[in-house]
């Protein structure tokens, strides 16, 4: 009894923390994010150096675009592992910031870029998808982010056999 108990709690508090959802837009002050670069440079003529500074702002949301939102690893032998890397590319014209990233499962491990996107640059997150459970499958992967709409989803698929 005091096990059907437990397991029931524990299953009810983790019901309740993959609920959470968080919106990157309430990250960001101001509902846009803001980033502020200074450039330093020194000329030397005829013995006398000037320095200037300048300083440029950049606001607004970044746009976020991939190569795929999708990736179906066809089929996958039950015990086996699928990767798949998702190319993230910015096509706007503030940095972007992946958060976070989780997946609706366990079996499925996202690896999220550490380092912001800059504007025109993509980085590569690579996804590990374990097939543990015979079947068609399908796994979803959250991105918080810095965008406008304040998240993505990815998808990854795999028909599991014996």
């Amino acid at each position: 009894m005091k096990k059907l108990m437990f397991a029931a709690g524990f299953a009810a508090l983790s019901l309740m923390a993959c609920n959470k959802k968080e919106d990157a837009s309430s990250l960001i002050k101001d509902g846009a994010s803001t980033t502020t670069e200074t450039t330093t440079t020194s000329t030397t003529t005829d013995g006398v150096t000037e320095t200037s500074s300048s300083t440029s702002a950049q606001t607004g949301f970044p746009k976020i675009a991939f190569n795929e939102t999708t990736h179906d690893f066809g089929e996958l032998k039950k015990g086996s592992k699928g990767e798949v890397e998702f190319e993230i590319r910015n096509e706007g014209t503030v940095d972007l910031v992946i958060i976070d990233a989780k997946a609706s499962c366990g079996c499925t491990v996202p690896e999220k870029p550490t380092e912001p996107i800059k504007p025109g640059k993509s980085a590569k997150m690579k996804v590990i998808f374990s097939a543990n459970s015979a079947g068609l499958q399908s796994k979803n992967i959250t991105l918080t982010t810095n965008t406008e709409a304040g998240s993505e989803v990815l998808t990854v698929k795999a028909n599991v056999t014996e």
